[in-house]
Formats: C-alpha cells, structure tokens, sequence
C-alpha cells in the first residue's frame, strides 16, 4: 500500500523509542539514516507523525480511552502506538480518513498483531463517527493537561512557579516546530555566507535565525556557501557531521547565546565551562573572547569531549581545551570566569524533545542536591573580581532560584547582578535572576542567574 512503509517506520521508531526510553531525535534520525531511502514526502510524514504522537501523547490516549474497551495502558505496546498513530493523523492530517483508517489497520497486521486489526479498525472509526471529539474533562486542571499533554504533576508544578498566562504561552509554544537559531562566527572571514538562508535576530550580537521552508521539519541551511544541508530544528547543541556549518557557524538556540552574553567573557581572560558538551557554549565563549586567552571545557564522557574538540576544530578555534572531569570533583585551575550550565530536569527544551513531558518528578527529585554540589565545586576555582554564571534548561524554581538562594546564603562574598545590561534591547529582560520564555524573545525556556564574587 502506498504509504505504508513510512507509516510502519514511524510507529517501529516510536515503539522503540518508548522502550528504550531514548531520546527521540536520536531514534528518529537513526531510523531514517538506516531505513531503504524512500521520498522526501515519506520521511516528512513519517517525522511529523512520530513527533506529534510525543507531543500530544496524553490527548491522543484519551481519545483511545472514549472508544476502545481496554485503557491504554492495558493494550500491547505495539497496538497503542498504532492507535496513537491513527488518531494523531485523523486529527492533525489532512490524509482522507478512510486512506488513514486502512493504512494504519494493515500496519497493525504487519507488527504480527493481525488479531488486532479488527479492534484497531473499530477503534479508529468510532472515532471518526464521534466527530472526532477529544475528551474534555470538568476541572479546569485536568482539561488544561489534556489539551498539552502534560501530565498534571508537571502542570501543577510549573502553574505553582508561574502565572497562569507565562505557563499557557509555554505550552502552546511546545506544540509548534520549533526555531532554528545560528550563532555565527565573527572570527571566519566567509560568515556572511549564512546570510541567504538567515537573517538576524535583533539586539542579539552575531544571532541569525533561519529562514523556514513551509511547514516542514527540516530547514536549509550552508556549509560556508557551498552547499546546502538540512538542519533538524529537534537537534539543538551539537556540533555534528548532521548539523555543523562549518567554519562560519553553528547551531545554537537563543538561551544558549543569551547565557554566553551572560557570563560576558574578555579576550585573555581564563574561563571554565564546567558542564560543557556538547560544546555550543564553549564556542561562543572563545568567539567572544575572540580565540585568545583559555576556555577549558569539561564532561565527564569522554565521547562527549570528543564532541567539543570535533566542534572546536570545525570552527578553526583553538583557545579551548577539553577534558574528562567531574565538575563536582576536578581540580580546576583559577579562572576569571565559570559558566556552571548544570544537569537539570529538561523542562525548558520540551519544544525540541518532547518525550521529556512525561518525565516522572521523582526521577529528578535528586537534581537539586547535584546542581549545588556542582556550584559549590565550581566556585572554589572564581577569582576574587570574577563572574559565575548558573544556567538550566529547566523553568522549575526548585532547580533554579532555590539553589542560587541556597548558595548566596552560604556565601555572602556573592552578589546577584543583572545581564546584558551593556545591550539595550535585552537589558529590560535582564533580571538578578532571569528565568527565559518562548514568548519573551523566541528562545527555549532557560534560567540565568549571574554572580560576582567580592
């Protein structure tokens, strides 16, 4: 049936990708990078089936709930997902339905379900007779988390945190494609190359966000002006053979830039970035410092280190030293300047990796103790006079505001102060604590908080 290997690709992927618990652009391109080439159309469809079945999880299960006799929860895995498939595509597709409901009853059968046909069939167009109708449930709570998918622990975490306004913003953010963002590199005398598929963002030095082609996942983009690559918005941070731009720039979100402004780095100076693969911010901070004085880079892998030398050198930088470390541990030499991007739960990025929603919070209950551990560590090796930056990609206070508060209280020889105050059109942004939103300026939810040792 034409169609249907894209169809059974994607629910493999995403059968696959729930039982390892991987991350979802990972499983994605490697499904693809390893499946017999089929057309642009297929892939685009598969991409946008599997990630909209992540992001929309919660609200396509219950709609499987209101038609098929057994939850969710009790069918095979492999029925689920078909399920979820079926429905996200009657839903957010335009396929003719009864195309959608034949393709995804033989794609059942061919995951060696063919005892299942029948009821996936039933299911899917039960619902197509109920107008399509997704649930809505009578506490206001409940219906918000289903029409975001996110699970209410989460909801009440972050509506706990923020307005209610700030958290509907964010979430709807989630559900759209998200923004490919360039930092280019000033020291590459090509780097205006990446002006034909970009333009720049403003008040954001060297900021360049690319120009999208329609509704399709994949953008785009040079290498250096002479040939074109396709950059996946769900790919954010490394520097790879599947997103670098060689010397001229690379792919780097807006937070991630804004975090550099941040820590605001000087030519000369030495700088530790403390958690620091896959690399983008290590970039940006030896452009900034224009390649001279010394960045050491540090992660405790050291294929993620891999990573960091691999980008290094693609940029043509070379102030940077990376290196396998514990940051709660290391032996750090004296420095000027300390980024402290630590672990977190994720929440910030879930535009870009959706599956992280349904993060139980127990999973990161621990976070909090391992974020200060990590500060502390990291300040023993600040200069009297210099700047500590703690950063996340989480919108959660108790891994933000409540470790800096519990750090500043330990060490009154810290003050909070305000970034980008030397950029205009950022300063107003610019808090003690600053906690950023897709809404503010377009970037992942992040959190900044910038410390001068006295």
């Amino acid at each position: 049936m034409i169609g249907l290997d894209a169809r059974l690709l994607c629910v493999r992927t995403l059968i696959r990708s729930i039982r390892d618990k991987s991350y979802s652009n990972l499983a994605l391109t490697n499904a693809q990078m390893n499946a017999e080439t089929g057309t642009p159309q297929d892939q685009a469809l598969c991409r946008r089936i599997f990630r909209g079945v992540l992001e929309r999880m919660l609200t396509l299960d219950a709609c499987i709930a209101s038609h098929s006799k057994r939850p969710p929860e009790k069918l095979d895995l492999e029925v689920c997902c078909v399920l979820r498939c079926g429905i996200y595509e009657l839903l957010y597709l335009r396929t003719p339905e009864s195309a959608a409901v034949n393709l995804w009853t033989e794609a059942v059968k061919k995951l060696r379900k063919t005892s299942a046909a029948g009821m996936v069939n039933a299911v899917l167009r039960s619902f197509l007779r109920s107008g399509k109708q997704i649930p809505q449930p009578d506490d206001a709570r409940a219906a918000m988390s289903l029409r975001y998918s996110v699970p209410l622990p989460l909801l009440h975490a972050l509506l706990e945190d923020h307005d209610e306004d700030t958290v509907t913003a964010f979430l709807e953010d989630a559900l759209d494609v998200p923004p490919i963002y360039l930092r280019r590199n000033p020291l590459c005398e090509n780097s205006e190359k990446i002006m034909p598929v970009s333009e720049p963002v403003q008040g954001i030095p060297d900021a360049y966000l690319i120009k999208r082609r329609g509704e399709t996942a994949e953008v785009p983009a040079v290498i250096d002006g002479k040939e074109c690559v396709p950059v996946d918005p769900y790919r954010s941070g490394p520097v790879t053979e599947s997103n670098a731009l060689g010397r001229s720039c690379h792919v780097q979100d807006l937070a991630s830039q804004l975090c550099c402004l941040a820590l605001d780095p000087q030519a000369g100076e030495t700088v530790l970035d403390v958690c620091a693969a896959p690399g983008g911010k290590t970039f940006t901070i030896a452009e900034l410092m224009q390649d001279k004085g010394h960045v050491y880079a540090y992660d405790l892998h050291e294929k993620r280190v891999g990573l960091i030398r691999q980008g290094a050198g693609k940029l043509g930088l070379t102030c940077i030293t990376a290196q396998t470390g514990d940051a709660r541990k290391t032996e750090k030499p004296q420095a000027d300047r300390i980024l402290c991007d630590v672990p977190c739960s994720g929440f910030g990025v879930i535009r870009r990796k959706p599956e992280i929603r349904y993060k139980s919070l127990n999973e990161i209950a621990g976070l909090p103790e391992i974020q200060y551990a990590i500060l502390e560590a990291a300040a023993k090796a600040l200069k009297s006079g210099g700047v500590l930056v703690y950063s996340t990609c989480t919108v959660l206070k108790r891994e933000n505001e409540d470790v800096v508060r519990r750090f500043l209280a330990a060490h009154p020889e810290y003050s909070l102060e305000k970034p980008w105050q030397n950029l205009p059109e950022l300063a107003a942004y610019g808090q003690e604590m600053t906690t950023l939103f897709p809404q503010m300026l377009g970037s992942d939810g992040f959190f900044i908080a910038k410390m001068r040792k006295g």
